[in-house]
Protein backbone atom coordinates (compact mmCIF):
# COMPACT_ATOMS: atom_id res chain seq x y z
CA UNK A 1 0.00 0.00 0.00
CA UNK A 2 2.78 2.42 0.88
CA UNK A 3 4.69 1.49 -2.32
CA UNK A 4 1.60 2.35 -3.90
CA UNK A 5 1.14 5.78 -2.76
CA UNK A 6 4.87 6.56 -3.40
CA UNK A 7 4.96 5.31 -7.08
CA UNK A 8 1.64 7.62 -7.61
CA UNK A 9 3.12 10.36 -6.07
CA UNK A 10 6.19 9.72 -8.11
CA UNK A 11 4.51 9.46 -11.40
CA UNK A 12 2.46 12.75 -10.43
CA UNK A 13 5.92 14.32 -9.43
CA UNK A 14 7.29 13.56 -12.37
CA UNK A 15 4.59 15.36 -14.65
CA UNK A 16 4.59 18.15 -12.58
CA UNK A 17 8.62 18.45 -13.64
CA UNK A 18 7.44 17.58 -17.27
CA UNK A 19 4.84 20.09 -17.38
CA UNK A 20 7.70 22.71 -16.21
CA UNK A 21 9.92 21.70 -18.80
CA UNK A 22 7.28 22.30 -21.40
CA UNK A 23 6.28 25.98 -20.04
CA UNK A 24 10.09 26.50 -19.53
CA UNK A 25 10.70 25.91 -22.67
CA UNK A 26 7.83 28.43 -25.01
CA UNK A 27 9.46 31.17 -22.92
CA UNK A 28 12.22 33.12 -25.44
CA UNK A 29 15.66 33.27 -24.84
CA UNK A 30 17.98 35.00 -26.83
CA UNK A 31 18.16 32.46 -29.76
CA UNK A 32 15.21 31.33 -32.26
CA UNK A 33 13.46 27.97 -30.98
CA UNK A 34 10.81 25.66 -32.49
CA UNK A 35 9.46 25.17 -29.06
CA UNK A 36 8.33 29.14 -29.31
CA UNK A 37 5.88 28.49 -31.51
CA UNK A 38 5.10 24.79 -31.81
CA UNK A 39 2.13 24.34 -29.34
CA UNK A 40 0.81 27.56 -30.58
CA UNK A 41 -3.04 27.01 -30.65
CA UNK A 42 -4.62 28.05 -34.22
CA UNK A 43 -7.77 28.49 -35.63
CA UNK A 44 -8.30 25.59 -38.13
CA UNK A 45 -11.55 24.30 -39.85
CA UNK A 46 -13.31 25.31 -37.13
CA UNK A 47 -11.26 24.04 -34.18
CA UNK A 48 -7.86 24.86 -32.33
CA UNK A 49 -5.04 23.03 -33.69
CA UNK A 50 -1.83 23.11 -32.15
CA UNK A 51 1.06 24.72 -34.82
CA UNK A 52 3.34 21.95 -35.29
CA UNK A 53 0.44 19.63 -36.62
CA UNK A 54 -0.29 22.37 -39.33
CA UNK A 55 3.33 23.27 -40.09
CA UNK A 56 6.78 22.36 -40.29
CA UNK A 57 8.84 25.58 -38.33
CA UNK A 58 12.49 25.84 -39.14
CA UNK A 59 15.40 28.08 -38.12
CA UNK A 60 17.09 29.43 -40.66
CA UNK A 61 19.21 31.88 -38.34
CA UNK A 62 20.20 32.20 -34.90
CA UNK A 63 17.07 34.80 -34.51
CA UNK A 64 14.42 33.92 -37.11
CA UNK A 65 11.72 31.05 -37.30
CA UNK A 66 10.28 30.34 -40.63
CA UNK A 67 7.09 28.45 -40.61
CA UNK A 68 6.27 26.82 -43.88
CA UNK A 69 2.29 25.33 -43.80
CA UNK A 70 1.32 21.77 -45.17
CA UNK A 71 -1.44 23.54 -46.74
CA UNK A 72 -1.29 26.87 -47.60
CA UNK A 73 -4.63 27.74 -46.80
CA UNK A 74 -3.57 27.73 -43.53
CA UNK A 75 -1.08 30.25 -43.83
CA UNK A 76 -3.29 33.01 -42.88
CA UNK A 77 -5.30 31.56 -39.99
CA UNK A 78 -1.34 30.91 -38.62
CA UNK A 79 -0.35 34.33 -39.59
CA UNK A 80 -3.46 35.75 -37.49
CA UNK A 81 -2.57 32.99 -34.24
CA UNK A 82 0.66 34.87 -34.15
CA UNK A 83 -0.89 38.10 -34.09
CA UNK A 84 -3.29 37.43 -31.22
CA UNK A 85 -0.86 35.67 -29.56
CA UNK A 86 1.46 36.60 -26.48
CA UNK A 87 4.79 36.47 -28.07
CA UNK A 88 5.01 39.73 -29.01
CA UNK A 89 6.30 38.82 -33.01
CA UNK A 90 5.38 40.33 -36.46
CA UNK A 91 5.10 37.39 -38.62
CA UNK A 92 6.33 38.24 -42.48
CA UNK A 93 4.41 36.51 -44.61
CA UNK A 94 5.71 35.88 -47.92
CA UNK A 95 2.74 33.84 -49.38
CA UNK A 96 4.63 30.46 -49.15
CA UNK A 97 5.92 30.55 -45.67
CA UNK A 98 6.05 32.94 -42.36
CA UNK A 99 8.82 34.45 -41.13
CA UNK A 100 9.26 35.55 -37.66
CA UNK A 101 12.11 37.44 -36.72
CA UNK A 102 12.91 37.78 -33.00
CA UNK A 103 14.60 41.29 -31.81
CA UNK A 104 17.51 41.03 -29.21
CA UNK A 105 15.98 41.10 -25.91
CA UNK A 106 16.62 43.79 -24.10
CA UNK A 107 17.75 44.29 -20.10
CA UNK A 108 14.77 45.18 -18.95
CA UNK A 109 12.44 42.55 -20.86
CA UNK A 110 15.19 39.71 -19.65
CA UNK A 111 14.44 40.62 -15.87
CA UNK A 112 10.65 40.12 -17.08
CA UNK A 113 10.92 36.91 -18.50
CA UNK A 114 13.28 35.27 -15.25
CA UNK A 115 10.40 36.75 -13.18
CA UNK A 116 8.27 34.93 -15.55
CA UNK A 117 10.47 31.63 -14.52
CA UNK A 118 10.46 32.36 -11.24
CA UNK A 119 6.76 32.04 -10.83
CA UNK A 120 6.24 29.09 -13.21
CA UNK A 121 9.65 27.20 -11.13
CA UNK A 122 7.18 28.32 -7.58
CA UNK A 123 4.38 27.06 -9.46
CA UNK A 124 6.11 23.85 -9.74
CA UNK A 125 7.45 23.75 -6.52
CA UNK A 126 3.75 24.05 -4.31
CA UNK A 127 2.53 21.34 -7.56
CA UNK A 128 5.42 18.87 -5.66
CA UNK A 129 4.39 19.48 -1.99
CA UNK A 130 0.80 19.13 -2.92
CA UNK A 131 1.22 16.18 -3.84
CA UNK A 132 3.41 14.77 -1.15
CA UNK A 133 0.84 16.32 1.38
CA UNK A 134 -2.15 13.93 -0.21
CA UNK A 135 0.62 11.06 -0.20
CA UNK A 136 1.22 11.51 3.74
CA UNK A 137 -2.81 12.24 3.69
CA UNK A 138 -3.26 8.38 2.20
CA UNK A 139 -0.58 6.68 4.21
CA UNK A 140 -2.06 8.37 7.75
CA UNK A 141 -5.29 6.74 6.76
CA UNK A 142 -3.86 3.60 5.92
CA UNK A 143 -2.17 3.92 9.74
CA UNK A 144 -5.29 4.63 10.99
CA UNK A 145 -7.36 2.30 9.80
CA UNK A 146 -5.21 -0.18 10.77
CA UNK A 147 -3.95 -1.23 7.43
CA UNK A 148 -0.32 -0.30 8.23
CA UNK A 149 1.89 -0.18 11.24
CA UNK A 150 2.76 3.22 13.15
CA UNK A 151 6.71 2.38 11.77
CA UNK A 152 5.40 1.91 7.96
CA UNK A 153 3.80 5.15 8.29
CA UNK A 154 6.81 6.71 9.38
CA UNK A 155 9.19 5.27 6.67
CA UNK A 156 6.11 5.43 3.96
CA UNK A 157 6.32 9.71 5.27
CA UNK A 158 10.47 9.75 5.19
CA UNK A 159 10.53 8.02 1.84
CA UNK A 160 7.49 10.67 0.29
CA UNK A 161 9.72 13.09 1.87
CA UNK A 162 13.17 11.58 -0.12
CA UNK A 163 10.95 11.81 -3.24
CA UNK A 164 10.08 15.24 -3.02
CA UNK A 165 13.09 17.00 -2.35
CA UNK A 166 14.96 14.82 -5.52
CA UNK A 167 12.30 16.42 -7.77
CA UNK A 168 12.20 20.27 -5.83
CA UNK A 169 16.04 20.06 -6.76
CA UNK A 170 15.32 18.56 -10.19
CA UNK A 171 12.95 22.00 -10.19
CA UNK A 172 15.71 23.93 -9.11
CA UNK A 173 18.67 22.74 -11.60
CA UNK A 174 16.15 23.75 -14.51
CA UNK A 175 15.24 27.34 -12.68
CA UNK A 176 18.82 27.93 -13.18
CA UNK A 177 19.76 26.56 -16.77
CA UNK A 178 17.29 28.55 -17.62
CA UNK A 179 17.60 31.83 -15.74
CA UNK A 180 20.82 31.79 -17.33
CA UNK A 181 19.97 31.28 -21.00
CA UNK A 182 17.73 34.11 -20.50
CA UNK A 183 20.79 36.64 -19.14
CA UNK A 184 23.01 35.10 -21.70
CA UNK A 185 24.08 38.06 -24.30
Amino acid sequence: MIKDALREAEVKMKASLQSLQDDLSRIRTGRASPALVEKLPVEYYGSLTPLQQLASIAVPEPRQLFIKPYDISALKDIEKAIMTSDLGLTPNNDGKGIRLNLPPLTEERRMDLVKVVSGRVEEARVSVRNIRRDAIKDMREFEEEKMISEDDLERGEKNVQEITDKYIEEIDELSEQKEQEILEV
